[in-house]
């Protein structure tokens, strides 16, 4: 039952005021008013009031809080559960930077879905749409935390999306089998003994620059050939579990890979955490140093490179030689051991697993024109067959 009524009343300095009150009932049956200058506006409100209450998503402004608070509850619940310290930080810069700035005073029960459109247009235009994306959905998830508290009774942000066309879908980077074999040849006789196991795993493997790093020889079947993915390192160099529970999985090795592997845990210095690729200070190595310092050096070595550029000029050298850079990162070899089980026919979920992906939709966007490939070479494979069968039986 809603009502709307006219109040009037006098000001402690004698002015005369009046305004439009809408009593109602929630959910529960408590009654609620609100109370609005304007009598449409009043009516508006009551409309959707009515609607939000008969179909279960109106919280009253008197039990819902504000997006800084919400934003409050989210971070300390991640801080709870322990998220990496990375993690944390990023969500508090998304928070502190540019969400508070744009609603931290707007209640949750305020919030509507144009208006929530409208934050993410304003995200799009001072963000780029990879952090716009990151933003939106830190939001989403703050609303979230709100709503499982009972502080509002919807997530109307949910379902507003920064989408992407075609043509801003990042192409991946995926060095050819050529360059693979130089990169090999170079890690083989590289000065620094554990380039080359580690070009191994990386390349056919697939394991991600966090779990090279946090990498212990337990998770390593020198017997049957595989290796098991259980902890990682992150950017401060933490051991902790795969973010999701697709991290965990077994991979297969190939015999060159062991052959390697056998040959560097004989030289591999021991460490407290029984790393496969420790630092110099038998610690967690750093990304940028296994990264560039590693990976990087067997490249240049290999002729695998192009020049360094800034502001989109060559960086030259004391000798106003072009500076030279190392192609590739350790993800782009990940995505090269992808592209060499795709190539083998390996099934996309058997691909999913060893990649760990949280779902088969992120394996087929993000290899899905690799396995259009695959499924057309075969069918030219078959095609010839046929031609072929044909002239034989013709003749």
């Amino acid at each position: 039952m809603t009502s709307i009524r006219r109040r009037t009343w006098t000001t402690p300095e004698g002015t005369e005021k009046t305004a439009w009150l809408v009593d109602y009932k929630d959910a529960g049956g408590k009654r609620r008013a609100k109370q609005f200058s304007r009598k449409k506006d009043a009516e508006a409100w009551s409309t959707t009031a009515r609607y939000e209450v008969a179909t279960g998503v109106h919280t009253p402004e008197s039990q819902s809080i504000t997006v800084e608070k919400a934003a409050e509850l989210w971070i300390k619940r991640g801080e709870r559960e322990n998220l990496e310290a990375s993690t944390l930080a990023a969500y508090g810069q998304h928070v502190r930077l540019h969400i508070l700035p744009m609603c931290g005073d707007k209640k949750l029960s305020q919030i509507t879905r144009p208006i929530a459109e409208d934050w993410r247009d304003q995200l799009m235009e001072k963000l780029s749409r990879p952090m716009a994306t990151r933003v939106l959905r830190s939001l989403s998830a703050i609303i979230n935390e709100a709503q499982s508290r009972g502080h509002v009774a919807q997530n109307v942000v949910a379902g507003v999306k920064v989408r992407r066309t075609k043509r801003e879908k990042p192409k991946i980077v995926i060095p050819s089998k050529a360059e693979l074999r130089q990169i090999l040849s170079a890690a083989e006789t590289s000065t620094e003994p554990m380039a080359h196991p580690l070009a191994l795993i990386a390349i056919f493997a697939g394991l991600r620059a966090s779990e090279l790093r946090g990498l212990p020889w337990r998770c390593l079947d020198l017997k049957v050939g595989t290796v098991t993915v259980d902890q990682r390192a992150d950017l401060k160099n933490q051991i902790g579990a795969p973010k999701s529970e697709a991290g965990y999985r077994t991979i297969p090795l190939p015999g060159s890979a062991i052959t390697a592997l056998k040959v560097w845990k004989v030289a591999c210095p021991p460490t407290e955490q029984d790393l496969v690729f420790p630092s110099l200070a038998k610690k967690v190595m750093s990304h940028q140093f296994m990264n560039v310092s590693v990976m990087g050096a067997v490249q240049l070595a290999a002729g695998i490179a192009d020049p360094a550029m800034k502001a989109g000029k060559p960086i030259l050298d004391k000798e106003q030689q072009p500076l030279m850079a190392q192609r590739y990162t350790l993800h782009d070899f990940r995505h090269a051991a992808a592209s060499l089980w795709i190539e083998q026919r390996v099934s996309p979920k058997r691909v999913q697993a060893w990649m760990g992906h949280s779902s088969i939709q992120v394996t087929f966007d993000t290899y899905g024109h690799l396995f259009d490939q695959a499924d057309q070479d075969s069918a030219v494979a078959a095609a010839i067959e046929r031609e072929i069968a044909g002239i034989g039986l013709d003749s």
